[in-house]
């Protein structure tokens, strides 16, 4: 199977109610607030040491026999410089998509340095449903 490293496009950031633990690296995120700075478009998006994915994504991925990864629910707000640049954006439902695979084995997983690694099928989904601004390698072991 091919793999590719992906940069999926940064919406946004952690908000205040994150709950995470920052004495080691990646720090580890225990409850997810995101907030969205801006988005155009794209059904992956990052702040770290997170990754969300719209629940289209997570429909699509649950009906494959996929591996590397969770859901989980994540608080999402959208900023009000994002509301003032872009008035009337509806958002799509996003969750938490908790990356625990193995790089180059799982359909995800994280490589040093805290780069996401994607199989082609998961990458074949994600570009269907649309990563207009996700930048994508092909990712050598």
């Amino acid at each position: 199977m091919q793999y590719f490293k992906i940069w999926p496009n940064v919406a946004g950031g952690l908000g205040n109610h994150t709950v995470l633990d920052s004495s080691v690296h990646p720090p580890i995120v225990t409850k997810l607030h995101y907030e969205v700075e801006g988005w155009f478009g794209d059904v992956i998006v990052t702040t770290f040491p997170c990754f969300l994915v719209t629940e289209e994504v997570q429909r699509a991925l649950q009906k494959m026999d996929f591996s590397g990864a969770t859901f989980a629910e994540a608080e999402v707000t959208v900023s009000e410089e994002c509301q003032e640049d872009q008035p009337g954006l509806k958002l799509p439902p996003f969750v938490w998509l908790k990356v625990n695979g193995k790089a180059g084995r799982d359909d995800f997983g994280i490589a040093i340095p805290f780069r996401l690694v994607i199989s082609r099928r998961i990458l074949d989904l994600l570009e269907t449903l649309g990563i207009p601004f996700a930048v994508v390698e092909t990712y050598q072991e």
